[in-house]
């Protein structure tokens, strides 16, 4: 899927930002569909079908959670969360629950705008695509190999599975609870994000020119962390 020509449903009860939404989407030749509310945002997204649902948290009838459980029940179309500044447990647990990135209001169209193509190229994706090629990066899933500026890098098999799965998530928020959960398994693990620390320090130390700067491996404050590159 192109971005271009992509259907977009936004979810949210404020006029003037479906209206801000549909210009800008129009003007880029989206195609649009809005509600105002979260029981039409759930008839939209089976009648309309859409790419890509934007979803506001706080809407006059159902909860933003209420609605996207009620979408992941039957879909995996990418969503994004529009949310306020301080509502950061609230963006953790619409993560956890299957959002695909969250948008902070009030937000810079070009900001979103990125967001949203990295939601759209991330679901067009193969899931058995062999080679990730992130920027100057390139992790191979069937050798579990990986290569950094054509050298390849030694990593441990935590290390490797961490890289993997923010690889394989690029440009998505992934939450300590669900990086804990995937790389390390069982319910012991998820809330204790020292692990987590200690092995992005690694793999930043390993991947990024300077790690205290890094490129690749981002840290999203209280949330986790977004694996992010510069496309060639």
């Amino acid at each position: 899927m192109t971005a271009t020509g992509a259907k977009i449903l936004v979810i949210d009860d404020e006029a003037q930002i479906r209206k801000l939404l549909r210009v800008t989407l129009t003007a880029h030749g989206f195609e649009t569909a809005e509600a105002a509310t979260g029981q039409d945002g759930l008839l939209q997204a089976a009648m309309f079908r859409p790419d890509l649902i934007v979803l506001d948290l706080g809407l006059p009838d159902l909860t933003g959670m209420e609605v996207l459980d009620g979408i992941r029940e039957w879909s995996n179309v990418p969503i994004i969360i529009l949310t306020a500044q301080d509502q950061e447990p609230d963006k953790v647990a619409a993560l956890d629950r299957g959002a695909d990135d969250y948008v902070t209001k009030p937000f810079g169209m070009g900001e979103f705008m990125a967001r949203m193509r990295v939601a759209l190229r991330h679901i067009a994706k193969a899931p058995d695509e062999p080679v990730l090629k992130l920027g100057q990066l390139v992790i191979d899933l069937a050798k579990r190999s990986v290569e950094l500026h054509g050298e390849k890098l030694k990593l441990t098999p935590t290390e490797y599975d961490l890289l993997k799965v923010l690889g394989v998530n690029a440009g998505r928020v992934m939450t300590h609870k669900q990086l804990l959960k995937q790389v390390w398994g069982g319910q012991q693990y998820e809330s204790d994000s020292q692990y987590l620390r200690v092995y992005v320090g690694h793999l930043r130390k390993k991947i990024e020119t300077d790690p205290a700067r890094p490129q690749y491996i981002l840290t999203e404050p209280g949330i986790g962390y977004r694996f992010a590159w510069q496309e060639n």
